[in-house]
């Protein structure tokens, strides 16, 4: 029951080329079959970084932090204030209702 398998390498370059054309009738298959696993990989990986978690020190020194205005946009915001009447009447609409649009 045991065939003697031997090599000849004469006999390799009709062989390969029996192989390419077996191949070659999957091969519109084969790409949508890599194109798919190449698709599910980005899916997984987008999966997987949309869900991680903060750690405990990103989120302390987030909730630590003030936010920072110049006192010289404030007195430049201030004083174009003080010099236009329609952008003071913006200014006390926008205190009396900031969500409004």
């Amino acid at each position: 029951m045991s065939k003697d398998i031997t090599i000849n390498l004469s006999d390799l370059p009709a062989a390969t080329s029996k192989l390419a054309r077996r191949l070659s009738a999957y091969k519109v298959i084969s790409f949508f079959l890599v194109v798919a696993v190449f698709y599910g990989f980005i899916i997984w990986r987008i999966n997987v970084f949309s869900n991680v978690t903060a750690s405990q020190s990103e989120e302390t020194a987030q909730a630590s932090a003030q936010p920072h205005i110049d006192p010289t946009t404030v007195q430049k915001i201030q004083s174009l204030q003080d010099n236009s009447v329609n952008v003071q009447s913006l200014f006390d609409a926008a205190r009396q209702n900031p969500f409004q649009e």
